[in-house]
């Protein structure tokens, strides 16, 4: 499959040409004005991000109040364009802090560079902004010849060389999230884990690093038991993880980007016990009040505690006259939600609290359908603590100068999208 773009336009919102690069000079730079005109007629939900005219193929992101838009008449990865797109509008980001029309006409002698340096014949380069600083500055309008510095040409791309730290660390983040469905009978409809491995590197020179988890597949290879191993899906890693190494033993090593970056996501779909529970019971007595009884217990080890734990009930838009009391936290009624939201600070591990709220209600419509009702949802973060159970077994720093350098290793869990039905 061809690779790559022909061109790149950057269009205000009327549709309007502000800027664009032609690398391959194969399409006609015409091309744009039907894209254009397809925007005038149509609007935005109509029109897809990838679509197909007349021998050219269109891709197409918005931003604020611009549309950049990709085009190539050939079978291209329209995947890999549109991630080109958006690491471009990181790359804006960077140099002018927003990224909106102004911004585009008062940089245009710099965005024509950024536009020149992503990509080589259509084909992608680099797209780090710190590597792009180097060579191409606040200055550059006045056409100074630059060298590129090594890191555009050198296979590690993302970490420039002679980078100097007095103290030498990294700090590792595991971060999980719990997205989790409820049914009004308790049943769990839907659980994933959603994880993130997240790094700060604060090393010199061009150190490596291995890292190895309770992954099961590592546990097969070198023989150890299971009962502690977990199985991850739809792994995805930064550029600078060597993917051969990985397939080959399930050792992920690498050469980290200098300060903050991730280093890979995962995902798992399994079976998940409710980290904090939530029952409640709604008593509506016909065209007088509303009453909710909610209670939260809290299901993993005493020894943790989630935090900043916010339980939203949603209520009927017309209630009034609110009343609540509960035996730990705090309640408001929040009409602008058109809910009642109950804040616990701290809730530790294997506790269990209760709230009630009492509305008036006005209302002379029929009694509300249960299906209709919106979910609770629930928000919380529990610092040092996993649902997966993954674990960081160890984190080596290899550096030709052999310095000693301190890893830093913090695990979160909180939650996603965490609704209950009521």
């Amino acid at each position: 499959m061809a690779t790559g773009l022909s061109a790149i336009f950057v269009l205000d919102k009327k549709g309007k040409i502000l800027i664009n690069r032609n690398y391959r000079g194969d399409v006609p730079m015409s091309c744009a004005e039907r894209f254009i005109a397809r925007i005038l007629e149509e609007e935005d939900l109509n029109i897809t991000p990838v679509s197909h005219e007349d021998g050219v193929t269109y891709v197409y992101i918005t931003y604020n109040n611009l549309y950049l838009l990709a085009v190539t008449p050939k079978n291209a990865n329209a995947a890999m364009i549109i991630v080109m797109l958006y690491k471009l509008v990181e790359v804006f980001k960077s140099y002018f802090g927003t990224v909106e029309e102004e911004s585009i006409r008062d940089n245009f002698v710099i965005v024509l560079e950024i536009l020149d340096e992503i990509a080589d014949f259509g084909l992608p380069q680099t797209f780090t902004p710190s590597i792009l600083k180097e060579y191409i500055t606040q200055e550059s309008y006045k056409l100074e010849v630059v060298k590129p510095p090594p890191a555009v040409t050198n296979a590690v791309s993302w970490r420039k060389e002679g980078i100097k730290y007095k103290k030498n660390e990294v700090f590792l983040d595991v971060v999980e999230s719990v997205n989790l469905l409820v049914n009004t009978n308790g049943t769990v409809l839907r659980s994933e884990i959603v994880g993130a491995i997240k790094m700060k590197s604060h090393l010199s020179g061009m150190p490596e690093l291995r890292l190895g988890l309770n992954d099961r597949v590592q546990f097969e290879n070198t023989g150890r038991s299971q009962n502690r191993s977990i199985e991850m899906e739809d792994i995805s890693f930064h550029q600078c993880v060597r993917l051969s190494r990985f397939e080959n033993d399930h050792t992920i090593s690498f050469i980290p980007p200098d300060g903050v970056f991730e280093l890979m996501s995962y995902r798992l779909n399994t079976h998940i016990k409710p980290l904090i529970w939530v029952e409640a019971v709604v008593d509506r007595h016909q065209h007088s009040r509303i009453e909710y009884m909610v209670k939260a217990k809290s299901n993993f080890k005493q020894r943790s505690t989630a935090n900043n734990v916010v339980i939203t009930i949603p209520v009927p838009e017309d209630v009034d006259t609110p009343k609540a009391n509960t035996n730990f936290g705090k309640i408001t009624y929040s009409p602008e939600k058109n809910a009642c939201v109950w804040k616990i600070k701290s809730f530790q591990g294997g506790r269990e609290y209760s709230m009630r709220a009492k509305f008036g209600l006005p209302s002379i419509h029929n009694e509300e359908d249960i299906d209709e009702r919106p979910p609770v949802t629930v928000k919380f973060d529990i610092p040092y603590f996993t649902v997966s159970g993954i674990q960081v077994r160890y984190l080596k720093i290899i550096e030709r100068s052999g310095y000693q350098a301190l890893p830093w290793v913090r695990y979160i869990t909180n939650s996603g999208d965490y609704q209950v039905r009521i």
